[in-house]
């Protein structure tokens, strides 16, 4: 007996030769299937009865084939694909991402000089996901609804939501069609739910240029930097928004205490069109660091930067003193399976330009002079916070060996993940403590040197993300984190 199916009336496939007109198709394909399950779903919740027929919605596809091996400008890094065929991806949340979309999608149609077909996918969109919008609506678990939701509805499978097309081991379809975009919609719909659970804001918040740290005194000191910005009426910054999606427009405004922090509380320092800064405190470990960069990732940030505190490994160097990474020792062990350690993960002249003309702005120093309070080398990342206790003989061969100049937990797992998801990255620290020469991170043993330090490093960090969002999209996304077969869209 066949099941008998509700699905909602949408448009047909369409071709499109306008991108926005493409994105706008997206985005009704996508308010269609998402409300027509959400209305079902209350409906069923609200009544306490099984529908008398499977409800079911589809995700939108956008997708494009192209017929020639015709070489595409070799200094664009995405906006084309690795050979003739036809290429798809899922789309959620098109009016999230519509900028995002319309760039990609113009990209690849002035490049080809083509169309691309816009339509209702064969992928079934997950109840939990359609509803997520609207704080009001929980969807039950399994066996606290009036009938078992799974035979209804469909919701998430995990078995589909993976990163094989990132990782490089996703396979075509029967039919022979290639992924067009990194995620799935499967994929972004899980992370967007994960960064609202874990950082107490919406997505919507977050902005292209995202820096991490691990040490509250930052959050404090982006406050400040939000509120001067927010009174100054030629910064360019809209508003400052804060967990629990408190979001400020005054240089006065009071922010109400947070009840419950969450684990990786975000702030955001809005502009037009997300090129505002976003600062994530992951707080401690290459666990929260790959689970704040695993999310953040579906976004499609421009650039992240890692500004967080470090050990130094070198009795040349001084509390306060800045680390510039150039290369990663791994031995955070969170992301072996998903990228080998013997994946190298190279340094971005891009990025790392931007930090140093920002550490030469805030300190006034340059030049040979800048080496006294800066070094640039290898940064060790490790997943033992206390590494310091077990015999020395190992971990400190190893580190002169890799010639490591600093070590933290978080650095190269964010790094890697840049790596992993196409997303360039970069790594400033400072020196906050040097257990191999008896400088222990203990309270009271900051200098005035060091103090000072860290207030600057904020700065930096900020100096360079506004360097970074005046660089033109193209020459930002390096070649570099681009592989043999590759997605067209970033």
């Amino acid at each position: 007996m066949t099941e008998r199916v509700l699905t909602p009336d949408v448009p047909q496939t369409e071709s499109f030769t306008d991108a926005e007109a493409a994105v706008d198709r997206l985005i009704l394909l996508y308010d269609t299937a998402a409300g027509f399950l959400q209305d079902r779903f209350m409906e069923a919740m609200l009544t306490a009865t099984r529908p008398e027929a499977r409800i079911r919605a589809f995700y939108p596809e956008v997708r494009i084939t192209t017929t020639s091996f015709a070489k595409i400008d070799s200094r664009l890094s995405f906006g084309h694909v690795a050979a003739p065929g036809t290429h798809a991806a899922t789309i959620t949340r098109p009016d999230l991402f519509r900028n995002y979309l319309i760039q990609q999608i113009g990209q690849l149609i002035r490049n080809y000089g083509t169309t691309v077909q816009v339509g209702p996918s064969d992928t079934p969109m997950p109840v939990h996901f359609a509803v997520a919008r609207d704080p009001s609506v929980t969807v039950p678990h399994e066996g606290a609804a009036a009938f078992t939701l799974r035979d209804v509805f469909d919701v998430p499978d995990l078995t589909n939501t993976n990163d094989d097309i990132v990782n490089g081991i996703a396979v075509p379809g029967p039919d022979g069609v290639e992924p067009l975009a990194p995620f799935t919609a499967q994929r972004v719909d899980y992370s967007l739910a994960r960064l609202s659970h874990y950082t107490a804001t919406d997505p919507e918040h977050f902005q292209n240029h995202v820096l991490f740290t691990n040490y509250q005194f930052y959050v404090s000191e982006f406050e400040a930097f939000a509120r001067a910005m927010l009174a100054d009426p030629d910064s360019g910054y809209t508003s400052f928004v804060t967990t629990g999606n408190v979001e400020i427009t005054g240089p006065n405004d009071l922010v109400p205490p947070v009840a419950k922090a969450p684990q990786m509380p975000a702030y955001h320092l809005k502009r037009e069109g997300a090129m505002g800064i976003t600062l994530v405190n992951i707080g401690v470990g290459p666990s929260n660091a790959k689970t704040a960069t695993d999310h953040i990732a579906v976004l499609r940030p421009h650039a992240w930067i890692m500004v967080g505190h470090c050990a130094g490994l070198r009795n040349s160097q001084t509390l306060g003193d800045f680390v510039l990474a150039h290369a990663y020792l791994r031995e955070d062990k969170v992301l072996d399976d998903d990228l080998p350690v013997w994946v190298p993960i190279p340094a971005l002249a891009e990025i790392q330009v931007a930090l140093e003309e920002a550490v030469e702005a805030e300190t006034q120093l340059e030049g040979y002079d800048l080496k006294r309070i800066m070094r640039t080398g290898t940064v060790a990342s490790l997943d033992n916070r206390n590494w310091e206790l077990r015999d020395q003989t190992g971990p400190v061969q190893r580190l002169s060996q890799s010639r490591a100049v600093a070590l933290d937990m978080e650095s190269a797992t964010i790094a890697a993940n840049g790596f992993r998801f196409r997303v360039p990255y970069g790594t400033l620290l400072c020196v906050s403590d040097k257990p191999l020469h008896g400088e222990l991170k203990l309270p009271g043993m900051a200098s005035d040197f060091y103090t000072t330090q860290v207030s600057r490093h904020l700065m930096i960090g900020i100096r360079a993300m506004e360097s970074l969002r005046d660089m033109p999209l193209e020459r930002l996304h390096s070649r570099k984190l681009r592989s043999f077969e590759e997605t067209a869209f970033l």
